[in-house]
């Protein structure tokens, strides 16, 4: 994906703007098909006190969550213009280098977090779809048993053409959520001039009164207040695709004041047809415009769940590269954008997950008690991490730091106790869903740590290797041999396993690494380290440096590796990769259960001829036994 320029036009931000529109919002701005409805689910009494204080927390939650903690204070944490929780992670962990303890505690929230938001990657277009076909029953209620089935359908066709990329549909997203975001407004501020009273909910009053009123019921109905500000953490997210500025100029010049106008149009219907509940959203509108809502609110929540998608293939082609998790095939649907990337393998997983979610639950409203668990949690994740880049990074003064800390973790823990409550009731799922892809990333890393253990501990140096050579007669070859490894010094142990039993080497040895670094984006100028080794040998040690979200490309680095002053033929090359064999020792210091995981996951995990995109037909793969 290209840097997202300094200096940008009016025109520029225009365009990046309405981008922001089309991709950012669609999770938050279809949160208004349910979340109201489901405030007052409880048979909350539906009076002008409870509706004002419901639009006053719904309000107030998305001022001081979605417009003061991302909007102003976490979208300035930026990695080199990227966002997201595994940029904050890299930020966490730069900030922390020379402190083992923090770097660790850092690693462990990140992956949680990362490992939630694949609870609320099944959720988002389950709820969001759903949630709109519902309309159905509102327009026609005799069709209502055909909402299962077209929100299958719909689900479908958004999955299946995930292989074609999103670049031709993409240019859609603006225009249908544009006039989504008009619609929202439109329908609203309808609503609001007949009773224009419910603008008083702007006071805090009013959320308050409610809370200490209703007592442990209102910390009950929390958890669903939540459902306003799902989709928050995709400002962040998202902000290398679009930049800062544009992302705020489509918020609070046009989101934010649309949302608002929904809500609250909600609202003044409620106090005029408090029967209304049943879908105060499509209830909003006119008859004569239902069937055309229903078309524009199914393409909106297919734009909601397609953003979600996206973020499931990035977050995991991201986590790929930083080792946090094994390699998975990954093709890039896109020559012009390199974000745009499709993971076959998480996309089907998801699909399923999706198909389950949507015939077990039936409804948005069982669907919701699921949703904020893996949302809130989220949240928890991104504000702690933001907390120790401002105190490691930014240098906050501790009071500030400790105060922004103290706020925003009150209004996190508030909303993740009260969907708490909701754990029995479908909140187990997101947890289910992320407690095991924690587990499969932490095993993977703890894994791969001891395999990274068991080579330093055998780690033969050049030099030691070339004292040995001169004692025994081998069969020189021209060419160059390249030989990937993951290791950073010494030589690697493909290389010592095919001296052993070959007795041959090549003109030109060639060791590769590749080494992902904690920022997103690399330049070509700093691409390339070579070093070279031996006095009467041509040995090279060749380090490669990406950013995390860069693709990893063998055969164009080795082009700019020459161009670097790597004497080497590439027509002449020759790749040896090592098949690990890995078996466990009685005494192993990873557990049975890991064991029996990591090896499944080394067992299905993409080999690197194919993640590095290597010629085939120039590959050599050595079968190397390692015991842990």
């Amino acid at each position: 994906m290209p840097k997202i320029p300094h200096t940008q036009t009016k025109k520029q931000l225009t365009n990046l703007a309405l981008g922001a529109i089309g991709v950012v919002f669609g999770d938050i701005g279809t949160s208004p098909l349910y979340a109201v409805k489901e405030v007052f689910h409880d048979n909350l009494p539906i009076d002008q006190l409870h509706v004002l204080g419901v639009l006053s927390l719904i309000f107030w939650s998305l001022t001081l969550v979605v417009t003061v903690k991302y909007a102003i204070f976490i979208m300035r944490a930026d990695n080199n213009g990227e966002g997201g929780i595994m940029a904050l992670m890299a930020l966490a962990l730069f900030g922390s280098r020379d402190n083992p303890g923090r770097r660790r505690f850092i690693i462990t929230i990140g992956l949680l977090g990362a490992a939630l938001f694949y609870g609320d990657s099944i959720i988002t277009p389950a709820i969001s779809v759903l949630s709109a076909v519902e309309g159905l029953q509102v327009i026609a209620p005799s069709l209502g048993e055909y909402i299962i089935p077209l929100t299958i359908f719909v689900l479908s066709g958004l999955f299946m053409i995930q292989s074609k990329g999103t670049a031709t549909i993409g240019k859609l997203f603006a225009p249908v959520m544009c006039i989504w975001f008009v619609t929202l407004a439109w329908l609203g501020i309808n609503n609001i001039i007949t009773n224009p009273s419910v603008l008083m909910a702007i006071n805090p009053y009013y959320g308050l009164h409610l809370l200490f009123e209703l007592g442990w019921e209102g910390f009950v109905i929390m958890g669903a207040v939540v459902l306003a500000i799902t989709g928050a953490e995709a400002l962040y997210a998202d902000m290398g695709h679009f930049g800062l500025k544009p992302i705020r100029y489509a918020w609070f010049g046009f989101v934010f004041p649309a949302l608002l106008c929904n809500y609250f149009g909600q609202g003044a219907l409620l106090l005029q047809h408090p029967e209304a509940i049943q879908n105060p959203f499509y209830l909003l509108a006119p008859s004569w415009a239902l069937y055309p809502l229903l078309v524009l609110s199914t393409l909106a929540t297919v734009i909601a769940s397609q953003a979600v998608i996206s973020g499931a293939f990035s977050i995991t082609r991201q986590a790929i590269q930083l080792g946090y998790c094994p390699r998975m095939k990954i093709l890039h649907t896109s020559g012009e954008e390199m974000g745009q990337v499709y993971l076959p393998a998480v996309n089907w997983l998801l699909m399923a997950a999706v198909f389950i979610l949507v015939i077990s639950f039936h409804s948005s409203s069982a669907l919701a008690s699921a949703y904020g668990i893996a949302v809130t949690g989220t949240m928890i994740v991104t504000t702690m991490l933001a907390f120790i880049v401002i105190q490691a990074l930014w240098q906050w003064k501790t009071y500030t730091s400790v105060l922004f800390l103290t706020v925003f973790m009150t209004i996190d823990f508030l909303f993740l106790s009260s969907n708490c409550l909701k754990i029995l009731s479908g909140g187990w799922l997101p947890l289910v869903v992320g407690t095991l892809i924690f587990l499969v990333m932490t095993t993977w890393i703890k894994g791969r740590g001891l395999l990274a253990e068991h080579m330093a501990n055998r780690k033969v140096l050049f030099e030691e290797l070339e004292e040995k050579l001169q004692d025994h007669e081998l069969a020189t070859v021209k060419g160059t041999a390249i030989y990937l490894t993951r290791t950073l010094h010494g030589v690697p142990p493909v290389l010592l396993h095919n001296l052993k039993h070959n007795h041959v080497l090549h003109e030109y040895i060639v060791v590769l690494t590749i080494v992902t670094l904690d920022e997103p984006y690399v330049e070509e100028a700093r691409r390339v380290k070579i070093r070279s080794f031996g006095r009467d040998r041509n040995f090279y040690r060749v380090k490669l440096y990406y950013g995390f979200q860069q693709s990893q490309d063998v055969r164009r680095a080795l082009s700019l590796s020459i161009e670097e002053g790597l004497q080497i033929d590439p027509k002449n090359v020759s790749f040896f990769v090592g098949s690990e064999n890995i078996t466990f020792k009685r005494n192993s210091k990873l557990p049975k259960w890991r064991q029996s995981l990591f090896l499944y996951l080394v067992h299905n995990a993409s080999t690197a001829i194919e993640f590095f995109r290597i010629p085939v037909e120039q590959v050599m793969e050595i079968g190397v036994r390692i015991e842990l």
